[in-house]
């Protein structure tokens, strides 16, 4: 098999430019000393050429068969080191015992969930490094006080530092996508407490930015009870301006006690 063609279904579009994939490969750190990357949708192999010589245990998960079948016929990896099934139903934590980094050129239809997967093992991943759609990278990336600043801005950047590295453009793709891509890295944050619980943040965050043109007192006010003093300054903000760290002093003010219940509350 000399070539795997790209398919629509699972979002593929294979990077063709060889220093971008060294550059995605140099942007790896090792952050926390972990010795395990996984590399999410290697494809025909041209980011995996570049990890392989890092002093790592390296994986590759593809759901894509024929992608399999090229990287078993190139004998590029051994047959062990290839997992032929879909990252977003592993069980992370029984596969790996380790701290590690998950790592890719991500398909854009699930490049968000690949995000959230991680936050859900954020203990077990301490790094990851990759390539999304430029608008997902940027949200990911982007602080207080931008438009792409939003739910998926604070929730992942409550647990990871998290970079945006450089942009990709189109004509660096087979077939080339419809928008330019955006590499970011993000690495685990080791104070582990954020100040409050992950649900209370969770449900503050997605209340607020559900109607994000409006200000907080507006926006939450299905949150707030009798006993909050709504003349407070933050309140008269809307949530695009406020950090990480003023949006959990936010939700220890509105919903003191932890954990907390609510029909409201987003899964």
């Amino acid at each position: 098999m000399d070539y795997v063609q790209p398919k629509k279904h699972l979002g593929q579009h294979f990077l063709r430019n060889d220093s971008i994939c060294a550059d995605i490969a140099a942007a790896i750190t090792f952050h926390g000393q972990y010795t395990h990357v996984l590399e999410v949708g290697p494809g025909m192999g041209a980011l995996t050429r570049h990890l392989k010589p890092l002093n790592t245990s390296l994986q590759v998960v593809e759901i894509d068969r024929e992608s399999v079948q090229y990287l078993l016929q190139s004998r590029l990896l051994e047959p062990d080191q290839i997992l032929s099934e879909d990252f977003l139903r592993m069980n992370l934590t029984e596969r790996f015992s380790a701290p590690l980094a998950v790592v890719g050129n991500f398909p854009y239809n699930i490049s968000s969930q690949i995000v959230f997967k991680v936050l859900e093992h954020k203990d077990l991943v301490h790094e990851l490094v990759g390539m999304f759609q430029k608008e997902v990278a940027e949200r990911f990336a982007t602080g207080p006080g931008s438009k792409e600043y939003g739910v998926t801005s604070v929730l992942a950047q409550a647990y990871y530092d998290i970079e945006y590295l450089f942009t990709v453009h189109e004509h660096e793709f087979i077939p080339p996508p419809k928008v330019k891509s955006g590499v970011i890295r993000m690495r685990r944050k080791f104070n582990h407490d954020i100040g409050c619980s992950e649900k209370k943040l969770r449900l503050v965050v997605k209340t607020a930015f559900n109607q994000r043109r409006k200000t907080l007192s507006n926006s939450l006010k299905s949150l707030l009870t009798p006993d909050v003093d709504k003349s407070l300054p933050v309140f008269k903000q809307r949530p695009e301006q406020l950090s990480v760290e003023e949006f959990v002093a936010l939700a220890n003010l509105i919903l003191p006690d932890s954990p907390i219940e609510s029909p409201h509350q987003a899964q």
